[in-house]
């Protein structure tokens, strides 16, 4: 049995790309920060930031695209893909990603901290940030309308 989960809560570096692929698939994109504060050996504190490049395809990615914007907090749910492409002169670049399956805004609306807007409580901010559904079974026509398209390196990726 192997595992490949990641959960992240950060704030965006940036706003996000929303494009979509020559099949009609979107595709959104964009960097979330993670910092930790910790002591180092004289006592002092410290903070270090990681940057993750974040993936979301389909429905979720044209909601990405729509309400997220540069420093919102937000919690994400996905995996680890590594892949790589040829850049433009023609040298092999290798990136990690986490392909997004989860999403949710967080913060208070129209708060300091990754807010959204009017002064009351987002909605998503007052529910459990994961809450564990059933899977729809794989036959029914709903999990195949939410299902991430399959990778096929002959598809021009946007990005």
């Amino acid at each position: 049995m192997s595992v490949n989960k990641v959960i992240l809560v950060g704030n965006l570096g940036k706003d996000p790309e929303l494009r979509y692929t020559p099949s009609g698939a979107a595709v959104c994109t964009f960097s979330l920060a993670t910092s930790e504060r910790f002591k180092n050996k004289q006592g002092e504190q410290q903070e270090r930031t990681e940057w993750h490049n974040i993936v979301v395809w389909a429905g979720l990615a044209e909601v990405c695209g729509k309400y997220l914007t540069k420093g919102k907090q937000i919690y994400v749910e996905g995996r680890i893909q590594n892949r790589s492409y040829d850049d433009r002169d023609g040298n092999k670049r290798y990136i990690s990603e986490v392909v997004v399956s989860e999403m949710q805004m967080l913060g208070r609306v129209g708060g300091e901290q990754g807010g959204y807007g009017g002064g009351q409580p987002s909605g998503y901010a007052s529910q459990p940030a994961y809450q564990p559904d059933p899977k729809p079974a794989a036959s029914s026509p709903q999990a195949d309308s939410f299902a991430e398209p399959a990778f096929n390196p002959e598809d021009d990726i946007p990005f």
